[in-house]
């Protein structure tokens, strides 16, 4: 248990400050108040609107797309996943649209043996989803989750607020403040705010904050979303080379990503949305009548190794959890679960060495 916060001249202390309000950063202050600690989370804009908030939220579980080093934890996440969203909806009121009906995989041609090596079962795509083009190609069904990150996010925040977790938003952090080499809280643009622990989880931005820098950087993802002619014209999220299809229960149909290494631009580029507009029509073709709702660009936090950074850093009481890349949606409950063992000097039930932010000295 981690001890309670006080106040000291006027001066208001909290167990643990969390740099970023992502759904990683919520789902820890989440996991920290179960635990009984006081927990401040300081968000540079508004709380999940950045990464979380242009997620697609594919539940992504298969060792042909997920590191080798990977795939334990986000198999673990996976699991995790019904009793995440289930808890955040009764603690919330909120639905997340949490989607099990799976995905149908079109993977490229020269991996479609590796598919058939690790167990994939084959699909007969036009028997799952009758509205699909016809095709050729192979085809694969994982039985995977999606989920809507925008309305998770939400339902994260408004759990966190009721559970008494504090915020701090529109205001960057730009240090992690020090006294004798031991965390003291961190400055913001405009103030202080004083804990003994510092957890780093500001996505794109993590890297920018001191002491300790990590080479996390922005990785752009375009995307676009459609209203589909009828709520049920697509059931399944659907893969392929050129696109990805993911159902919303309300009709939507988010169709995306591109990865770009475009600095913190989240600028959308007509031509990249018109050739998404296009692959889907080409997947689905009656979708050449559903409506374009909007489209959005977001940042990913990136590393050089595409693995996220998990744990304790040299620095007593200064820790991070980022660079979660593209599954930052499916890693949140096991980051959460992992990094409240790792501040309460537990041991965790996965091993993080893969992870460490050490790695990078």
């Amino acid at each position: 248990m981690i001890a309670r916060s006080f106040t000291i001249a006027g001066v208001k202390t909290w167990d643990v400050i969390i740099v970023g309000g992502g759904i990683i950063g919520l789902s820890l202050s989440i996991a920290l108040r179960k635990r009984g600690a006081t927990v401040l989370v300081v968000e540079r804009g508004e709380p999940g609107r950045e990464a979380s908030h242009a997620a697609g939220g594919m539940l992504v579980d298969c060792p042909l797309e997920t590191p080798v080093a990977l795939q334990a934890l986000a198999t673990a996440s996976a699991r995790m996943y019904p009793e995440f969203a289930h808890e955040l909806e009764v603690e919330s009121g909120m639905k997340v649209d949490l989607r099990d009906q799976g995905t149908i995989l079109f993977p490229d041609p020269q991996h479609a043996a590796d598919c058939e090596r690790i167990g994939l079962g084959p699909a007969k795509p036009r028997e799952l989803e009758p509205e699909l083009a016809e095709t050729q190609a192979a085809a694969f069904y994982l039985h995977e989750r999606s989920v809507d990150p925008r309305a998770l996010t939400a339902a994260a925040l408004k759990t966190a607020k009721h559970r008494g977790v504090d915020f701090s938003s529109g205001d960057p952090v730009t240090a992690v403040n020090l006294s004798d080499s031991q965390v003291t809280g961190v400055s913001t643009t405009k103030t202080r705010f004083a804990a003994s622990k510092v957890v780093n989880c500001a996505g794109a931005w993590a890297g920018q904050i001191g002491p300790q820098r990590f080479p996390t950087r922005p990785v752009k993802g375009q995307m676009l979303c459609l209203v589909m002619p009828t709520r049920t014209l697509v059931q399944h999220v659907i893969r392929c080379l050129k696109a990805y299809l993911i159902p919303r229960s309300d009709g939507r149909l988010l169709v995306g990503a591109s990865v770009e290494e475009a600095g913190f631009d989240k600028r959308t580029e007509p031509a990249t949305i018109q050739d998404f507009h296009r692959a889907a029509i080409e997947l689905v073709p009656k979708l050449r009548d559903a409506k374009i709702l909007e489209d959005w660009a977001g940042l990913r936090p990136g590393t050089r190794d595409a693995l996220p950074v998990l744990g304790a850093t040299a620095t007593p009481g200064y820790y991070v959890a980022t660079g979660h890349f593209r599954d930052g949606i499916l890693l949140a409950p096991i980051t959460a679960e992992v990094m409240t063992a790792v501040i309460e000097g537990r041991t965790p039930e996965h091993d993080l060495t893969a992870f460490s932010p050490e790695r990078f000295r």
